[in-house]
């Protein structure tokens, strides 16, 4: 089974950063004009000017948090880091679980609202499944490494 973890959390590695590319939603002023798409790294490339502290704090929840967990969670599987820092780097991971929030709740107001047109897209699944799978890997890894 740590054989089975080891692949997937080094899986996480690749699929975190295509997430990152991946459009999550798509959006419009106008239902008559076409949608733009925004992914994580366009969304922070327009966030930064508008508001670099926002920007700063959705980076570290987006991009680092999450490979952080990956890359610690990796080193424990392969024996370079210490199991009692698992709990640290499971709570890190959660943290990336906010962003996924923040644009569901982007997406019910945006629709409340009217004003625009907004459709989720493959990249906001992709960008949940893997914060899920990198939680359920570290709990998996928490109970193997207990036995």
């Amino acid at each position: 089974m740590l054989n089975a973890l080891r692949v997937a959390n080094l899986a996480l590695l690749v699929l975190f950063p295509l997430s990152w590319f991946a459009p999550l939603l798509r959006a419009g002023l106008l239902p008559l004009f076409g949608l733009s798409e925004i992914s994580v790294i366009s969304g922070l490339q327009s966030l930064w000017p508008a508001d670099p502290i926002l920007a700063l704090i959705v980076t570290a929840l987006a991009l680092f948090a999450p490979m952080i967990k990956t890359i610690g969670v990796s080193l424990i599987h392969f024996g370079l880091l210490k199991r009692r820092l698992l709990p640290v780097l499971s709570w890190m991971g959660k943290l990336a679980m906010a962003d996924v929030f923040l644009i569901a709740l982007y997406v019910v107001i945006v629709k409340g609202i009217g004003v625009g047109r907004v459709e989720t897209a493959w990249g906001l699944y992709l960008f949940t499944a893997c914060i899920l799978a990198s939680i359920v890997i570290s709990t998996l890894t928490a109970r193997q490494t207990r036995s």
